[in-house]
């Protein structure tokens, strides 16, 4: 071997024990951090022992003081609920007491009443006896009376009440007298006061209409083409308004017949229309009447928002405003249907308002009391009847339905306001001038007015004055007396309420005049 491989080999073996010594190096460097490792564990062990030991003590205490504080609050709450049990047996000890005594007291007034009882008892029986011999003496007295008077007691009963009846009678009669004196100075004072001043409050017109309306025209030549070629422009012209042209030798005029007064309208707008536009056949007749049928439609309705706006009724249903629209174009015995039923309305409500009642309800009964007038249909029903339906359909007031309803007596009166819109109703339809009446039906009610008033006794002559609204009775001045001449003016009056049916109200006027005539000779 050469020098080189001697100093590589010497190299390698350097290289070798010096690793070996780093190796035994790095162990005991790594045994001293275990060693200071675990005497640091045992530190950290030693030290979280002390601090639970001192944690547990502390919990120890804690625990200690809320047992004894929970022991005190229970001696406590022990203590008072002994006190409060020692009152409570001292009040019921109270209480027992208390009902000890009042049950001596019951006692004590169960004797005084058992002794009253007893008391009460012999004194009926003494009042029985009393009475009894008082029987026997009244008895003996009656006896003795018939002996003398040669009456028995019956027969003196009955000449007691007669006497007795006459009497009372008498006065009645005089009590009736200062009544009704008193009555026409108060009563009847006040109501002709509210019924004045209502009806001044309004003015309205005296409308007159009938079943027939005529239409003027320029020429006759225009007759002609209204009736057209063999009458079909007047055929076609009846067929779409339902009513009846009637063209005679009326000069310049046409007259237009039917009992729906809408239906008359529409015939009489239709044909100003035709004639205004000359083309007059049935195709054009039928074209113009469609659209005067919705012109009306649109009219009644207006009509109806306009006469609620203008009486400040609100919330009507739209259907009833159509059904007062349709008031303008109806008429009943001459007087317009809905100038009455505003009359009416307005009439209501200022009487309900005078009485202190809803005027508003009083208004919106009296414009709405006639409605069933003019329904569309044709029901078997009054039209009083079919009013109330209406507006049970429609949801108006119960106190409105009951109104509208009863303002002829179909049903019973159940509101205040029933009887004030009958009455309104009446005073509309009875005011001079408001209604056409036929003369024959008007003479007859006179002649029976007249006959009712004769067939009472001591009636000589009767007179119907002021339209049937007053009544002359003149009497015999020696059958009857002044007296009597008072009570036959109530029995009239009474029995005309009962057998007749008139407007407003007649007054009995009983003359009784006495004559005594003498002759110089």
């Amino acid at each position: 071997m050469d020098g080189l491989t001697y100093f590589l080999i010497a190299s390698l073996l350097g290289i070798g024990i010096g690793a070996g010594v780093g190796r035994l190096l790095l162990i005991r460097s790594i045994q001293q951090r275990k060693n200071k490792s675990e005497e640091q564990a045992q530190l950290i062990i030693k030290e979280a022992n002390m601090t639970a030991e001192s944690i547990k003590k502390d919990k120890i205490l804690e625990a200690k003081e809320k047992l004894l504080k929970l022991k005190t609050d229970f001696e406590e709450e022990a203590i008072r609920k002994k006190n409060q049990i020692i009152s409570n047996e001292n009040k019921l000890k109270q209480r027992e007491q208390h009902l000890s005594r009042q049950m001596e007291k019951v006692d004590r007034k169960d004797q005084e009443l058992e002794s009253v009882r007893e008391n009460l008892s012999t004194q009926m029986e003494l009042v029985k006896r009393k009475r009894e011999e008082m029987d026997k003496v009244k008895e003996q007295q009656v006896n003795i009376l018939e002996k003398i008077a040669n009456l028995s007691a019956d027969e003196a009963t009955e000449q007691l009440i007669e006497t007795l009846r006459d009497e009372a009678k008498s006065k009645a009669s005089s009590y009736i007298k200062d009544i009704v004196e008193e009555a026409k100075l108060s009563a009847t004072k006040e109501a002709k006061k509210v019924v004045i001043e209502t009806i001044q409050r309004t003015a309205p017109e005296h409308a007159i209409e009938n079943c027939v309306s005529v239409f003027h025209i320029e020429s006759d030549d225009i007759k002609g083409k209204v009736i057209g070629r063999e009458g079909r422009n007047i055929r076609a012209l009846e067929s779409a308004t339902g009513v009846e042209i009637i063209v005679d030798d009326t000069p310049e005029a046409i007259i237009i017949s039917g009992f729906d007064p809408v239906r008359r309208e529409i015939a009489r707008l239709s044909l100003h229309r035709l004639v205004q536009d000359g083309r007059i056949h049935p195709a054009r007749i039928e074209e113009i009447v469609a659209k005067t049928v919705k012109n009306i439609d649109e009219e009644i309705v207006e009509i109806g928002e306009r006469t609620v706006i203008d009486l400040g009724i609100h919330g009507l249903h739209p259907e009833l405003i159509k059904l007062v629209g349709r008031m303008r174009f109806r008429s009943s015995y001459g007087q317009n249907l809905l100038q009455h039923s505003r009359e009416v309305a307005k009439l209501s409500s200022t009487m309900a308002s005078e009485l202190g009642l809803n005027a508003k309800l009083a208004k919106r009964a009296g414009l709405l009391h006639d409605m069933g007038k003019v329904w569309t249909e044709e029901p078997e029903m009054p039209h009083a009847l079919v009013g109330l339906d209406l507006a049970k359909k429609y949801k108006e007031h119960p106190e409105v339905c009951n109104a509208i309803g009863a303002h002829h007596d179909e049903i019973e009166m159940t509101s205040m306001l029933s009887p004030i819109v009958q009455a309104c109703d009446a005073i509309s339809g009875s005011r001079p001038g408001a209604r056409r009446e036929i003369a024959e039906s008007y003479i007859k009610r006179l002649k029976d007015l007249e006959a009712l008033a004769l067939e009472f006794d001591g009636v000589h002559k009767c007179y119907a004055i002021q339209a049937g609204r007053e009544l002359r009775v003149l009497v015999d001045a020696e059958n009857v007396t002044d007296q009597r001449a008072t009570e036959l003016s109530l029995d009239i009056s009474q029995k005309i309420e009962k057998e007749m049916q008139y407007p407003g109200q007649i007054k009995i006027t009983v003359i009784r005049e006495m004559r005594s005539v003498n002759y110089a000779k």
